[in-house]
């Protein structure tokens, strides 16, 4: 039996203090503002910071665990390509298709990115999601992105 340190945690806890540290740095391209009157880069930059923060904590995990080494195991990569590829679908398209369409495929396809979910279930999960999202952001927020863009017109 060898103890090890745990790769996995290790590399997790790197990968979030990466993204958390990227988008806190963009962030600061933009005003922050003040807590009472928030600036467009204040809500990235606080999450950006809370995502480093988490992965400072994991890697730090990682480093002190003596446990039994664990195999990585195999990566998911069609999780991952469908989720990612969800994801520049809906920067892509949002302004194009429109909120509803964009919004509803990108759900589809990170529901998929499932072995474990029916499609059916992950018809439902994008509908219901869709029509969340429209009552919060829309309704709720008053978030002016187009319901159906110019590319649904015929």
């Amino acid at each position: 039996m060898h103890l090890q340190k745990s790769v996995k945690d290790i590399l997790s806890g790197l990968i979030f203090l990466g993204f958390g540290a990227a988008f806190a740095f963009t962030a600061l391209g933009y005003p922050m503002g003040t807590a009472l009157r928030m600036g467009a880069g204040f809500f990235p930059f606080g999450l950006g910071l809370l995502l480093a923060g988490f992965g400072v904590a994991i890697l730090i995990k990682g480093l002190l665990h003596r446990g039994i080494a664990e195999d990585l195991g195999p990566v998911p990569w069609r999780g991952a390509v469908l989720i990612l590829g969800a994801l520049i679908f809906f920067g892509a398209c949002v302004r194009g298709l429109g909120l509803v369409p964009t919004l509803f495929v990108t759900v589809l396809v990170s529901a998929l990115a499932s072995r474990t979910l029916a499609p059916w279930a992950a018809l439902a999960l994008a509908a219901g999601m869709t029509l969340v999202c429209y009552v919060i952001f829309v309704r709720g927020l008053g978030v002016t992105v187009p319901l159906f863009g110019p590319w649904t017109r015929f």
